[in-house]
């Protein structure tokens, strides 16, 4: 697994991340479940965009699309306590490409704190 993380931006605007590896280690051992597509909030949503780094030029958006195609289904998408997407976006999208009407995943039941706040992405190791 490549290292990736999660970015989200609080009410008060600060920028919350998640180490996805340390997200995968955590969610190892819950159960996974079944997840209607359709609820998955993310999919009408600028996901990949919305704070303010990549711009969804065509060439991002083939690089994306490689992932897609690259993703295995196999592993649950993670979802945060209010079912929001932590990990897995790229399988979200492969699914929905493919008809799939349910993605499988998991779901933490409380907040997980971030790994870092406030923290320069362009800082961050990869």
């Amino acid at each position: 697994m490549r290292q990736q993380y999660h970015f989200r931006r609080s009410i008060d605007g600060k920028l919350l991340i998640w180490d996805v590896i340390k997200l995968v280690k955590m969610a190892q051992g819950m159960p996974v479940v079944s997840v209607p597509l359709d609820t998955i909030q993310e999919l009408d949503e600028a996901f990949w965009y919305d704070l303010g780094g990549a711009k969804p030029t065509c060439r991002n958006i083939a690089e994306h699309a490689k992932l897609i195609q690259q993703t295995d289904l196999k592993y649950p998408i993670i979802l945060c306590h209010e079912g929001r997407v932590m990990d897995g976006m790229h399988r979200v999208c492969k699914a929905l490409m493919q008809g799939a009407t349910h993605i499988m995943a998991v779901q933490f039941a409380k907040p997980i704190p971030p790994h870092f706040i406030d923290v320069d992405p362009e800082t961050l190791t990869y």
